[in-house]
């Protein structure tokens, strides 16, 4: 079994298509929240995660941050390790 991930995205936002892709490409599943015309709901996740744009990549319970971390970690192995982790 491995870590949920949930991904908040904006349909216009680069980078959001971008995570996904990834995780399509490695065959993980993720839940999608698109924060477009939810102000109260993108002022939420600000405020939760102290992240200031989309998307907001939530792995188990750890935020990793936006594309060009969970970019890093893949590369250096360490996202094959929390996916693997059961939460």
């Amino acid at each position: 079994m491995s870590a949920p991930v949930t991904i908040y995205t904006k349909a216009t936002c680069p980078y959001c298509l971008n995570a996904k892709k990834l995780f399509d490409r490695l065959g993980v599943r993720y839940d999608e929240i698109p924060v477009d015309g939810n102000p109260a709901l993108r002022e939420e996740i600000r405020e939760r995660y102290r992240w200031p744009t989309v998307p907001v990549i939530v792995i188990g319970d750890r935020m990793v941050g936006g594309f060009d971390d969970v970019s890093q970690l893949e590369r250096t192995g360490e996202l094959a390790k929390l996916l693997a982790a059961e939460t």
